[in-house]
Parts: structure tokens; C-alpha cells; sequence
């Protein structure tokens, strides 16, 4: 799609969610109870990237039900009635997703970046539109206003998240622009009234913004953000979690190094991505990111554990470390993927971890699922468990390629009190239950690929 830049553009904005981090708790006070809830029935929904039909991308919507996913779904691209533009080739419209109710009307919306968008003629400079919830789902679509420097390659909507980062009980949506995060106050409106944006860059250091996660780290009532990024020198280059605070101000805390290696090439989304959830049940919320390409692509995990003044110790998790299955190895990008939940009902949350590159017999990126118990004294490998496609009970034979665990995430689907483990992969997609004894093969079910992508973190 081909942007215009008129007045009536400029003036229209949006808002969004995190990818990869998106609340069960209530969006707001006065606002939907679940931020993917776009038909406001009280279930949350799925939102997925949906590229196959159309040149530009597009969005899948499954709409939940009290058993989970449900059968009655919608499409949404930039052809559809009320959304903004029109459907061109390699606009990504929709693979970078985030959800919340950003005009405080009951029903969750969905923003939804497209990374490609070409704009009065500088290409690739990317754009976001709001897509507004209502009692039949998603319609219509708001154009967010770009507060960035307007170029080529700026790649605008990178990643969302939203949240409420001041406080003042009003969703707010973050957007990764030009290796920058703008952060647009709410509420929201259709006619494009937002309010003010706050620029967040390290002025002070070469960081580049890649990826953004959201979620309360020091117990306060305020949405906190961390910011992962890019950092190069002429000796180095490197990857940095950046925490700041929510408040009035957001204001700049710790930063926690992810990986570096020397030279000075190669630099874009080093980082990886990642989920705020408590894993020590002490009422802060833990940072858990991944970082694929760690070692090699061997990979690894930081977790950052959360206080009353953010994010103080820190410890890293990998494939040598003491309990966990297998053993690290060139390729197996332990981290690609990773999800939060309380897969055994104990109260606190547990994390998956995606290894789609494992090499199991000869199989090439066959692929599997860590599962890591929570506990008082923070996720490590005790107890961990490991699910492939040889494990007993899970279904489908090993292959290469499948890639199992190229998208894995906790959700307690059926409301049982257990999140279940939804496993992506291209010889097939499964659930495995939770259960009090954890994750369980038994009675796992196939499920549609491109619904797992769909939940929202």
C-alpha cells in the first residue's frame, strides 16, 4: 500500500499490545476484561498472521469460546471495509500484532503493524492501524500518526506493546520506529485523537530499538516496558535489555547485556524477544528473554528477576545447564520462542521454551519443548521436562524440518485451572495438557498451526 500524506492521515492515530506479552488480567478498570477479546463475550480470542490469500498479509481471527478456540472466525486486510489503505505486495500487514481496549469501550482492538509500507514513495517505511473491537469482532481501521523522521527503511510498527505505562488507568500503545520506541498515551479515539508521545532512546550509547515486552516488574499499579535493542561499536557488537519504569514519566533504569561477540556486522534483532510473568511467586514480575542466536545459535535465556525497585538478579539458562535435557549445539536456537503459565496449578508460572532447531537421531531440526518449573527460588533446570516427537504420547513420527517448537505457548484454554502447552510444527501442531503433575502427553489433540501464533502473549 501506497500512503497519501494529507491532513486527514497525519491527524489519525492508533494503539496496540506486546507479541510476544499480553495480560489475562483486566485491560483496564472501566475496560474489556481480557485485552483479545475483540466480540466482548467474555472469552479471549486469537489473532494470527494471515498471508496466504492476499499479496499484503492479513489477520486471522478465531474466536474463542468456554472450550477454547472455536470455529467461527474473520479475515481483516487492507481490502476490507473501513481499514485503512489497500492490499500490495509485501506490506506484512499483520505479522506484528498487539492487543488491548484502547478507547475503553468494552472490546479488546487489535493494532497491527505493516512493517513494509511503502509512503509517498520512501519504501519499507512501514505503518500501524488500529482495528477496532465490537460486539461481531473486529471493523474498520484508524491510521497511527508516525512520529519518527518519515524515511526509507524505517520499518515503522518493528514490534508493539501496550499497556498502562502512566498510570492514569487508560491503555497505552509502544512502537519500535527507526530503531527507536515512541510510546502514545491513551485513550484512544477512531477519529485519531491520542495523547501526547514520549521518545525513548539512549541518547547515550549506540542502541538500536528491536523488541519490546510489557508487564509490572516492580509491583507498583503502572505497566512497566523493557526494551531490547542493538548495540554496536567499532570493536563489538551486542544486545541489551533496557527497563524503564512506568510512571507519569517513564523513566530509564538498568539495562542487562544479552550476548556480544567482536566485529561490528551483522547487527538486527540479536536480541530475541521475551514474556514479564512471576516465576518465584514473590509478587514482582520476572523478565524471561530469549536470545537465538547466542553461541552460535546454540542459544540461551536470561531471566531477570523482578523487585520493588525493577529488575535486580539476573541468571541464564541453557541446555548445559544442570537438569535440562540435551546438550547445546551449533543451530538449536534454544529461546527462538517463548511462553509463561501455571501448567500444575501451584500458583506459580512456569516457562516453555522452544528448541525448533534440536537435531534428534539424524533428523535435522526435528525440534522440541523445554517446560520449566516454577518455584521460590526462580526457574532452573530441576525438574524441568522435555517433549519431542519421540516422547511418549506425543503424536506425529520425527522428521527433519519439522522444526516442533518454532512457536510454543502456555494457555489455560479449557479453564481447568492448568495451562496447556501448544506446540507449533510443520509436521503438525499439538496441545498437551497441564495437569497437576505438570505437562502430559496424554490425551493431546492436533491443532491448527497458524492459531498458535495466534495467541497473543
Amino acid at each position: 500500500m501506497h500512503l497519501r500524506t494529507t491532513t486527514a492521515v497525519t491527524a489519525l492515530v492508533a494503539a496496540a499490545l506486546t507479541p510476544l506479552t499480553l495480560p489475562t488480567a483486566p485491560a483496564s478498570a472501566a475496560g474489556a476484561q481480557y485485552a483479545d477479546d475483540f466480540n466482548g463475550d467474555g472469552y479471549r480470542d486469537y489473532a494470527s498472521y494471515d498471508e496466504s490469500p492476499k499479496l499484503g498479509g492479513g489477520i486471522l481471527v478465531t474466536f474463542g469460546t468456554a472450550q477454547g478456540p472455536g470455529t467461527k472466525s474473520q479475515h481483516i486486510d487492507q481490502s476490507s471495509p473501513g481499514v485503512y489503505g489497500a492490499d500490495e505486495a509485501d506490506d506484512m500487514f499483520g505479522e506484528v500484532r498487539a492487543a488491548a481496549d484502547l478507547d475503553g469501550d468494552g472490546y479488546g482492538d487489535l493494532a497491527v503493524a505493516a512493517r513494509g509500507e511503502d509512503v509517498d514513495g520512501r519504501k519499507d517505511q512501514g505503518a500501524v492501524t488500529i482495528l477496532w473491537g465490537g460486539k461481531n469482532g473486529l471493523s474498520g481501521g484508524t491510521a497511527l500518526a508516525n512520529k519518527g523522521p518519515k524515511q526509507s527503511y524505517d520499518y515503522m510498527g518493528g514490534d508493539l506493546a501496550t499497556g498502562d505505562f502512566t498510570g492514569d488507568g487508560k491503555q497505552d500503545l509502544a512502537v519500535v520506529n527507526n530503531g527507536k520506541t515512541y510510546v502514545y498515551r491513551g485513550g484512544f479515539t477512531r477519529s485519531g485523537t491520542t495523547g501526547s508521545v514520549t521518545t525513548l532512546d539512549k541518547s547515550s550509547s549506540a542502541f538500536d530499538s528491536t523488541a519490546l515486552i510489557a508487564g509490572k516488574v516492580d509491583g507498583d499499579s503502572r505497566t512497566d516496558l523493557v526494551i531490547i535493542g542493538d548495540v554496536a561499536t567499532g570493536s563489538y557488537i551486542a544486545s541489551d535489555a533496557w527497563f524503564v519504569k512506568g510512571g507519569s514519566t517513564l523513566t530509564s533504569g538498568k539495562t542487562l547485556r544479552l550476548e556480544s561477540q567482536s566485529g561490528n556486522s551483522g547487527h538486527a534483532d540479536r536480541g530475541g524477544d521475551g514474556v514479564i510473568a512471576d516465576f518465584n511467586k514473590d509478587g514482582y514480575g520476572d523478565i524471561a528473554i530469549g536470545t537465538p542466536l547466542y553461541s552460535g545459535y546454540k542459544g540461551r535465556v536470561s531471566l531477570w528477576y523482578g523487585s520493588s525497585t525493577g529488575p535486580g538478579a539476573s541468571s541464564r539458562l541453557t541446555q548445559s545447564t544442570s537438569g535440562v535435557a540435551g546438550t547445546p549445539e551449533a543451530d538449536d536456537s534454544f529461546g527462538a520462542s517463548l511462553s509463561a503459565g501455571d501448567v500444575d496449578g501451584d500458583g506459580y508460572q512456569d516457562l516453555a521454551v522452544g528448541v525448533y532447531g534440536e537435531k534428534i537421531d539424524d533428523k535435522e531440526y526435528a525440534g522440541g519443548v523445554h517446560v520449566f518449573k516454577g518455584r521460590a527460588g526462580g526457574i532452573n533446570g530441576t525438574g524441568s521436562q522435555w517433549f519431542a516427537r519421540n516422547s511418549p504420547g506425543v503424536t506425529g513420527a520425527l522428521e527433519s524440518d519439522d522444526s516442533f517448537g518454532s512457536a510454543v505457548r502456555l494457555r489455560d484454554t479449557d479453564r481447568d485451572g492448568y495451562a496447556d502447552l501448544y506446540v507449533a510444527g510443520t509436521a503438525g501442531s499439538l496441545r498437551l495438557p497441564g495437569s497437576p503433575s505438570g505437562i502430559t502427553a496424554t490425551g493431546a489433540t492436533a491443532v491448527p498451526s497458524d492459531l498458535i501464533e495466534g495467541f497473543l502473549q
